[in-house]
C-alpha cells in the first residue's frame, strides 16, 4: 500500500507519534471520569424518613426492617409511643399502618455531602430516575457516535473532535449547575453526544499516524489512559465529595484540551482518501520535518485513484466482504461490552467503599491493557480475544455461585473479571481498527459506538431479572463474553499487517487463513 510506504519514508513511530500521544491522551483520561461519574454523583446513601417532631427519636416513627435498622420508603401513620419503653426487644410491627416518606427523608452524609439522588429524592419509588439519567448519557454517545462519526468521515477527524470538545465543555460546565433533574438528564445526554467521539477521533488522529507495528502499542497506551481516568475519578470523588463540585473539576479542563486540540495534525491517510492530496502531502512533509526526516517524492495513485470514489455508510454493508465482516465485529462489541458495564455500574454490589474499589478496578484494567499488548504481539490477534473473552466469562460464572457472606472470595473474583474484560475490550479494539478501511473508519467506529452504547444499555437492565432469579443476569454476563469470542473465529488475522486505506484493499486482501500455531487450542476453548 502506497500510504504505508509514505508514511514509514516520514517516520511511522517519531518524536511527531510521542507529541501526538501527549496531546491526546489527557482528554481521554479525563473523558473516562465522564463516563463512569454517575457511579458517585448519582450514589445511593443510607436514607429514611423525614418526620417534623421529635426526629431523633426515630424508632417512635420508623418501623424497622429485618435487620432492625429503619426502613428507607416507609414510616409510621401515627408515633407508636409504646415502641419507647421496649428494653431491646422489638415485636412484630407489620401490623401498625404506615405510609410513604410524604415529607420528604434524611440522608446520611458519611460517604457524600450532595448527589443528585439527595438533591432531587430520587429513592424508593422514583429511583428508576437515577437509571434515566444514566441511560441517557450512553445513549447520547450512541446517537453522537453515529452522527459524527459519519461527519468525521466527511469533514476531517480533528474539525470533528475540536467541536466535541468545546461542546463537552459548555454542556459539562452546564451540567454543574442544572436547577432541575429534566435539564440535568438533557446536558447529560448533549455532554454524552460528544463523549463518544472524543474517543474515536483521538484514537483515529494517532492510529492513522503510526506504522503497523507500533499500532498495538499506541492502542494500548490510549486504552489505559482510561484505566488512569478511573483511578483519577476515584481520588478525585474521595476529595470533592459534593456532585456539582465535581462535575465542574471534570469539566473545566475540556476548555483546556479544546485550546491544545490546535496543534494536533490532521489525518494525512484520511486527507489523501478524501481527494486532498496536496494537503495531505503538506502532514506528510510536517510530520517528516518533525521526526528529523528528509522526505523524497513518493508516488500516491493509488490513493488518487480511490479517492474519486465517494463513500457513505451504505458501503459498509453494500460490500459481502465488509458486511459478512461488520455484523460479526458489531455482535463480538456488544456482547463483550456486557459483562463489562455489568460490573463496573454495580461497585455498590461488592462493599460500601467505592472509592477504593474504583481505584483499583482503574489499576487492575491497566495492568490488563499491557497483558493484552504482549498477547497481541507474541500470540496474535485472533486468539488473544478468544483467550481473554472465555476466562472473563469463566471468572463471572464462578462468582455467580459463591454466596453473599464470602465478600473477600467475590470481589477477588469481581477484580479478576474486571482486567480479563479490559484486556478483551483492548485486543478487540485493536483487531477492529485493523479490519475497516481508512475511508469508512470513522463511519465504522460509529457503527462500533452504537454496537457499544447498546450492550452498556443493555447491561443495566438484565439486573432487573434479578427478581425472579438472583444469579440469571450474572449468568447472561457470563454466556455472552463466551459466544463473543466463538464468533471471533470467524474473522481474520491482522498482525503485523498494514492498515487498510480502501475498499479494494479489504477485497484484495480477504482470506480465512487460519494460524496453525493456535488452532490446538480450539477444541480445549470449545470444551470449557
Amino acid at each position: 500500500m502506497a500510504f504505508e510506504e509514505l508514511l514509514n519514508e516520514a517516520g511511522g513511530m517519531g518524536k511527531f507519534q510521542i507529541l501526538q500521544l501527549f496531546l491526546v491522551l489527557p482528554p481521554v483520561m479525563i473523558l473516562a471520569c465522564h463516563i463512569l461519574l454517575e457511579n458517585f454523583t448519582a450514589a445511593i446513601p443510607g436514607h429514611r424518613c423525614w418526620v417534623h417532631i421529635l426526629d431523633n427519636d426515630t424508632i417512635i416513627y420508623i418501623p424497622l426492617d429485618s435487620n432492625l435498622k429503619p426502613e428507607k420508603c416507609r414510616r409510621f401513620l401515627h408515633p407508636q409511643w409504646q415502641l419507647l419503653h421496649l428494653s431491646g426487644t422489638f415485636p412484630n410491627v407489620t401490623d401498625l399502618d404506615t405510609e410513604p416518606c410524604v415529607d420528604g427523608w434524611v440522608y446520611d452524609q458519611s460517604f457524600f455531602s450532595s448527589t443528585i439522588v439527595t438533591e432531587w429524592d430520587l429513592v424508593c419509588d422514583y429511583q428508576f430516575q437515577k437509571s434515566v439519567a444514566q441511560f441517557l448519557f450512553l445513549a447520547g454517545m450512541l446517537v453522537g457516535g453515529l452522527i459524527y462519526g459519519h461527519f468525521s468521515d466527511r469533514f476531517g477527524r480533528k474539525l470533528i473532535l475540536r467541536w466535541c470538545l468545546l461542546q463537552l465543555a459548555i454542556s459539562g460546565t452546564c451540567t454543574a449547575f442544572a436547577p432541575t433533574f429534566l435539564i440535568y438528564c438533557l446536558l447529560r445526554f448533549w455532554s454524552g453526544c460528544s463523549a463518544a467521539v472524543i474517543i474515536t477521533n483521538n484514537w483515529m488522529l494517532t492510529i492513522e499516524w503510526t506504522r503497523s507495528q507500533s499500532k498495538a502499542m499506541v492502542i494500548a497506551l490510549i486504552t489505559s489512559a482510561i484505566s488512569i481516568g478511573q483511578i483519577i475519578l476515584g481520588g478525585l470523588a474521595f476529595a470533592f465529595r459534593e456532585w456539582r463540585t465535581l462535575q465542574l473539576v471534570i469539566s473545566i479542563p475540556f476548555f483546556v484540551f479544546f485550546v491544545s486540540s490546535r496543534w494536533l495534525v490532521e489525518s494525512a491517510r484520511w486527507l489523501i482518501i478524501t481527494n486532498k492530496p496536496e494537503e495531505g502531502l503538506k502532514e506528510l512533509k510536517k510530520v517528516a520535518h518533525r521526526n528529523g526526516i528528509k522526505m523524497m517524492k513518493a508516488t500516491m495513485q493509488e490513493e488518487l485513484e480511490a479517492a474519486r470514489t465517494k463513500t457513505t455508510l451504505f458501503d459498509l454493508f453494500r460490500t459481502p466482504i465488509l458486511r459478512r465482516r461488520m455484523c460479526l465485529l458489531s455482535f463480538v462489541r456488544f456482547a463483550s461490552i456486557i459483562p463489562f458495564y455489568g460490573i463496573f455500574i454495580n461497585l455498590q454490589y461488592f462493599g460500601s467503599n467505592i472509592f477504593l474499589f474504583q481505584v483499583i478496578f482503574g489499576a487492575l484494567t491497566a495492568l490488563a491493557r499491557y497483558l493484552a499488548l504482549l498477547s497481541l504481539n507474541h500470540v496474535g490477534r485472533r486468539p488473544s480475544q478468544m483467550f481473554f473473552m472465555y476466562l472473563l466469562g469463566l471468572s463471572i460464572l464462578c462468582n455467580t455461585f459463591v454466596p453473599q457472606e464470602m465478600q473477600t472470595l467475590r470481589v477477588t473474583l469481581a477484580s479478576v473479571g474486571i482486567t480479563f474484560a479490559a484486556a478483551s475490550t483492548t485486543s478487540f479494539s485493536v483487531h477492529y481498527d485493523e479490519l475497516v478501511p481508512t475511508v469508512l473508519r470513522a463511519t465504522a467506529l460509529g457503527l462500533d459506538i452504537v454496537a457499544s452504547r447498546s450492550g452498556s444499555s443493555v447491561a443495566p437492565l438484565l439486573m432487573t431479572l434479578a427478581v425472579y432469579l438472583p444469579t440469571l443476569p450474572w449468568i447472561i454476563y457470563a454466556v455472552s463474553p463466551i459466544l463473543a469470542g466463538l464468533v471471533v473465529f470467524f474473522l481474520p488475522e491482522t498482525r503485523n499487517l498494514p492498515l487498510f486505506d480502501t475498499i479494494q484493499d479489504v477485497r484484495n486482501k480477504e482470506g480465512f487463513v487460519p494460524d496453525p500455531s493456535w488452532l490446538p487450542l480450539v477444541p480445549w476453548l470449545v470444551s470449557i
